[in-house]
């Protein structure tokens, strides 16, 4: 208990100064988060491309008419068949 009782000043920041919790005009420090997930990244996820250079590739593919062939086509044909002929 002596120990707990020692070591509570080191919990409270600013060396031990609390703000008075009737006061309302009583400083407090400002609230900061910082969320787990801001620098988060998957493994194998590219790079973002710039908007020049998203667009160059678009029309190099041959722009939205390429995005609308693949839309259009039929889910079978999109999907890859495994080598032998047939699913195991």
């Amino acid at each position: 208990m002596l120990l707990a009782t020692a070591m509570a000043p080191a919990q409270t920041p600013g060396g031990g100064a609390k703000a008075d919790a009737l006061n309302p005009q009583a400083e407090v420090p400002a609230l900061r988060h910082d969320s787990a997930l801001a620098r988060y990244r998957q493994a194998g996820e590219p790079l973002p491309l710039g908007w020049k250079e998203a667009n160059d590739t678009a029309a190099r593919i041959g722009g939205w008419r390429a995005y609308a062939r693949e839309a259009a086509a039929p889910a079978s044909s999109a999907a890859p068949k495994p080598p032998g002929g047939s699913p195991r």
